[in-house]
C-alpha cells in the first residue's frame, strides 16, 4: 500500500485536496469513486505529512488542509514533434483497448500489452501514455499530451468515460465513431478516384497538345510566312508560347496561387468567406454541406451518449467541424443554450442547418433521446452523401469528357483556321487566273 494524493469534486461541489492509501494509482480512482467523488487528478504522495480524517462516507482516508480553495489546473505539454499516430491505427488501437479492459484487464497493463504489438511513433506514444499513468495522471491527461494524436474529442471522450466508470463503453463508442467516419471517407475518396485520373489525363493531354502540336503550327505559319492570324489562333499560340518560353514562371504561379490560397484560408475574415464559397460552389456545394452536417451530427451524437456536458460538446464540434460557417452557427447555438435555451430554436434562427435537421432535433429534446436522434440524423446524411457523390462522379465522366473534346477541337479548328484561309486564298486565285485566260 502507498499514499496517493488526489483532487476531487464531491458531491456538493466543494474541491477536496488529500491523500488515499492504495495499491495503485487506479486503486485509488476505484476508491475515491466509491465514495461518490469525482476524481481530477491523482499522484503518488512526496514528502508531505498527511492528515487523517474520516470521510462523509464513514471510510478512513487522508485529506490535506485545503490552501486557497478551487480547482487545480493541470496544464498538459503536447507532444512535440512531427510524429504522431495515424487515424487508422488509432482506430485499431481503440478497438483493441476497449476489448482488453472489457476483458478485465487493467488499463496499465492493457496499455502495454498494445504497446508490444506495435513498433515505431505508435509504440513510443503508447509507452509514453503508460509511464504518464504509472507516474499518477489520469489516461484523458496523458493523452492530453498528444493532441496529435489524439483530438480533442477523443480526450473528451475519455475524460467522461473515466468519470461515469464506463471506459470500456466509451473507447468502443470513440472506435465506432472512426469507424464511420472513416467509411465515409473511404466512399467519396473511392467515387472521385475515376474522375480524377480523367481530369490529370484532360490536362496531361492538354499540356502535350500545346507543348508539342501547336510548336508545329507555329513554325509551318512562319515557313509559309502568313500574316494576319485570326483571334482564336493568336490566343491559342500565346497560351502555347507561354507554357513553352516560360514555364518556369508559370510553375511559379501555381505554386503562388496555391501559397496564397493557404495562407488566406489561415486569415479568420477570408477563411469564413472561402468556406462560404466551398458551400455554394456548383456541384460539389451540396456534397460538402451534407457531409459537414452528418460529421456534426455524429460527433455531437457520440459526445453526449458519452456523457459529455452539452456546452463541452458544442464546443468541441464546432472546433472539429471544419467548416468557419458551420462553426459560427455552431458557437451561436452554444452562447444561446448558456442562457438557458434548447437547442432546436438557436439552430432554427442560425439558418446555417437544413430544416430536417432541426425538425428532428425539437423531437430529440421533446422525447429526451437526442443522441439517438442525432444518430439517425448522422444515418441518413451519409447515405445522402453517397448517393450525391455517386451522381457526381457519374456526372463528371461525360462532362470531363465534353470538356476535353470541346477544347481539343476548339484548338484544331484555331490551328487549321489560317491553312483554310490560305488554301482558299489559293483557289481563288487559281480560278480567277483561269477565267482570264
Amino acid at each position: 500500500m502507498a499514499l496517493f494524493q488526489y483532487n476531487a469534486i464531491d458531491n456538493s461541489g466543494k474541491t477536496l485536496n488529500g491523500t488515499i492509501d492504495a495499491t495503485g494509482v487506479q486503486d485509488a480512482i476505484a476508491k475515491l469513486k466509491s465514495m461518490g467523488y469525482f476524481v481530477t487528478n491523482v499522484a503518488p504522495l512526496k514528502g508531505q505529512t498527511p492528515k487523517t480524517q474520516t470521510t462523509e462516507k464513514g471510510k478512513k482516508a487522508t485529506v490535506a488542509k485545503k490552501g486557497g480553495g478551487g480547482l487545480s489546473i493541470n496544464i498538459p505539454i503536447p507532444f512535440i514533434g512531427g510524429n504522431k499516430i495515424k487515424a487508422k491505427e488509432l482506430m485499431i488501437i481503440t478497438r483493441q483497448l476497449a476489448t482488453l479492459i472489457g476483458a478485465g484487464l487493467p488499463l496499465l497493463r492493457s496499455l502495454r500489452v498494445l504497446k508490444e504489438q506495435r513498433k515505431g511513433v505508435a509504440s513510443n506514444i503508447l509507452g509514453k501514455i503508460a509511464d504518464d499513468i504509472e507516474s499518477g495522471s489520469l489516461f484523458s491527461e496523458a493523452l492530453s499530451k498528444h493532441p496529435s494524436s489524439f483530438p480533442r474529442i477523443y480526450v473528451a471522450m475519455v475524460k467522461a468515460g473515466e468519470a461515469g466508470g464506463a471506459l470500456e463503453i466509451v473507447l468502443s463508442r470513440l472506435a465506432d465513431f472512426m469507424e464511420k467516419e472513416a467509411k465515409l471517407k473511404g466512399k467519396i475518396k473511392s467515387a472521385m478516384a475515376y474522375p480524377t485520373v480523367v481530369l490529370f489525363v484532360t490536362i496531361g493531354m492538354l499540356t502535350f497538345i500545346m507543348l508539342k502540336i501547336v510548336p508545329t503550327f507555329i513554325q509551318i505559319f512562319q515557313d509559309m510566312e502568313v500574316g494576319d492570324l485570326p483571334a482564336p489562333t493568336k490566343m491559342v499560340i500565346a497560351i502555347s508560347k507561354l507554357m513553352t518560353q516560360k514555364a518556369p514562371l508559370v510553375i511559379i504561379g501555381i505554386i503562388a496561387l496555391f501559397i496564397l490560397y493557404k495562407i488566406l484560408n489561415k486569415i479568420k475574415f477570408t477563411k469564413y468567406w472561402l468556406d462560404m464559397l466551398k458551400l455554394k460552389i456548383f456541384l460539389f456545394g451540396p456534397i460538402v454541406s451534407k457531409t459537414i452536417v452528418a460529421r456534426f451530427a455524429r460527433t455531437f451524437a457520440t459526445l453526449i451518449s458519452s456523457g459529455v456536458p452539452i456546452l463541452q460538446s458544442l464546443q468541441i464540434v464546432r472546433d472539429t467541424v471544419g467548416n468557419d460557417v458551420i462553426a459560427n452557427g455552431i458557437n451561436e447555438i452554444r452562447n444561446r443554450v448558456r442562457e438557458g435555451e434548447g437547442i432546436a430554436g438557436p439552430m432554427l434562427r442560425t439558418k446555417v442547418f437544413p430544416p430536417m435537421v432541426t425538425n428532428m432535433v425539437a423531437v430529440g429534446e421533446e422525447t429526451g433521446q437526442m443522441d439517438a436522434m442525432l444518430d439517425k440524423i448522422a444515418d441518413a446524411y451519409e447515405a445522402e452523401v453517397d448517393a450525391a457523390v455517386a451522381a457526381l462522379a457519374s456526372m463528371i465522366e461525360p462532362i470531363m469528357i465534353v470538356f476535353l473534346g470541346g477544347v481539343v477541337g476548339f484548338i484544331v479548328i484555331s490551328l487549321y483556321m489560317p491553312l483554310i484561309k490560305i488554301a482558299m486564298s489559293l483557289s481563288g486565285a487559281t480560278g480567277g487566273g483561269g477565267g482570264g485566260e
